[in-house]
């Protein structure tokens, strides 16, 4: 009895190879072979290179986001003092930071006082968002210690105020100028409250790269802030910095019930979330043209198989005569499509890999071609995002590419397998 073909046999995978570099003369079809391979390897070139931008900038968006504010707000509800009085005043605020700062997954937490008050420097005015804060706290955060642009020097910062520079442009001052700070609910007094009005240094201007930021906020020394704004002995939030932002949820809890049985707080995710939303929309919606790319890719293979299957009709009437099984001419015409399939992917993975890996001379290229002047528009806020190249984004492209390809192969091969032998060597 004659024992069943081995999948895949070394037989099946050299009758491949000859169809795949057969000449056209020979009835081979290596133009639609090559045009199936370009094809696939620019479309999947595509997706990874896409992917990589979009992921950086996700990541570019995420670091202005939280560079200047904190992963997680925590605050106390409103409380009545031993006066009668009522605020929401966190009293032993060192305290509740040391908790905080003893949890897992957390780098930093800093107490702050927080108002919205009025700025004025001759005559100019404009809303400002007023923070105190500790000196040394200001100094871990990034995108204002190390802001892309600045003036003046942060080591300075217990003398005075720190602007953001589109607040410094509107109110028309520089470092060492002098900013009037004004507080409407200053002073209490018989018939209501009065402004507190205050003048402070500014130290030290910055850039931040987050608009919000540069055009309304300011910072002010903690120990002068909180008299300022009758915080004495009190702040209103401890901010609370993690080592994974994206774990803010997790975590939360654990932070809120070592701060204080009734304190609640307000995430990065609660404040930013509309925007990480509307990112995340438009990232499935370029993955689908994507898809619908890579599977047009795709389909050329199976215009290349159909051809190559009508001209080696004979061929194929032969090998079932001399007792090849269906299986097997499926087999040999699978492997002709997915190599296709595979050395495109391979290739295109290459290239997307390269372009991630060099998007600085990409987009230096992209300068001289276009005239363009990069500089120029990251001075004026615009940011040009990096290429993040993630595992598993190029696992994702690479399973999509081949998956396709494997799939739309299977249809033209079992046409081929099922291929009456005496049809096929009628006219022959």
């Amino acid at each position: 009895m004659v024992g069943r073909t081995r999948p895949f046999a070394a037989f099946e995978w050299m009758i491949a190879w000859r169809y795949l570099r057969a000449r056209r003369a020979e009835g081979g079809v290596s133009v639609m072979t090559w045009i199936s391979l370009i094809g696939i390897t620019l479309a999947v070139f595509a997706l990874i290179a896409t992917l990589a931008v979009r992921t950086g900038l996700r990541e570019e968006t995420l670091r202005i986001i939280l560079g200047g504010t904190a992963h997680l707000e925590v605050f106390y509800p409103e409380q009545e003092r031993e006066n009668g009085a009522r605020d929401q005043l966190i009293r032993d605020y060192q305290a509740v930071a040391d908790r905080i700062v003893a949890q897992p997954d957390v780098l930093q937490a800093v107490p702050v006082v927080k108002e919205r008050l009025i700025g004025n420097a001759r005559r100019n005015n404009a809303p400002v968002e007023l923070y105190g804060i500790a000196p040394e706290d200001l100094a871990t955060f990034p995108s204002i210690a190390e802001a892309d642009r600045s003036q003046g020097d942060l080591s300075r910062f217990s003398e005075g105020l720190a602007l953001g520079d589109q607040l410094a442009r509107t109110l028309g001052v520089s470092v060492g100028s002098q900013v009037r700070l004004i507080f409407p609910n200053g002073v209490r007094t018989p018939s209501g409250f009065s402004p507190r009005i205050s003048a402070f240094e500014v130290v030290y201007i910055f850039r931040s790269g987050q608009g919000f930021i540069d055009a309304t906020r300011a910072y002010l020394p903690l120990d002068q802030a909180q008299p300022f704004l009758n915080r004495e002995g009190g702040v209103n939030q401890i901010d609370v910095m993690l080592a994974d932002p994206e774990t803010v949820d997790e975590v939360m809890f654990p932070i809120l019930q070592a701060a204080d049985e009734q304190a609640f707080g307000w995430t990065w995710r609660d404040r930013a979330g509309g925007m990480l939303r509307a990112l995340q929309l438009q990232d499935n919606a370029l993955y689908i043209l994507l898809f619908i790319l890579v599977l047009i890719a795709t389909l050329n293979i199976v215009s290349g198989l159909v051809m190559l299957v009508k001209n080696k009709g004979r061929d194929i009437g032969i090998l079932r005569t001399i007792g090849l099984s269906e299986g097997s001419v499926l087999r040999v015409f699978f492997l002709v499509g997915a190599s296709v399939g595979i050395a495109g992917t391979i290739l295109g993975t290459i290239l997307g890999a390269l372009f991630a890996l060099n998007i600085e001379h990409v987009y230096a290229l992209m300068d001289v071609i276009t005239g363009g002047s990069r500089a120029s528009l990251e001075a004026q806020g615009f940011f040009f995002p990096p290429a993040v190249l993630r595992p598993f984004d190029v696992a994702a492209a690479m399973a999509l590419s081949l998956g396709l390809s494997f799939i739309v192969t299977i249809f033209p091969a079992r046409r081929a397998a099922r291929m009456n032998p005496v049809e096929a060597l009628r006219y022959e």
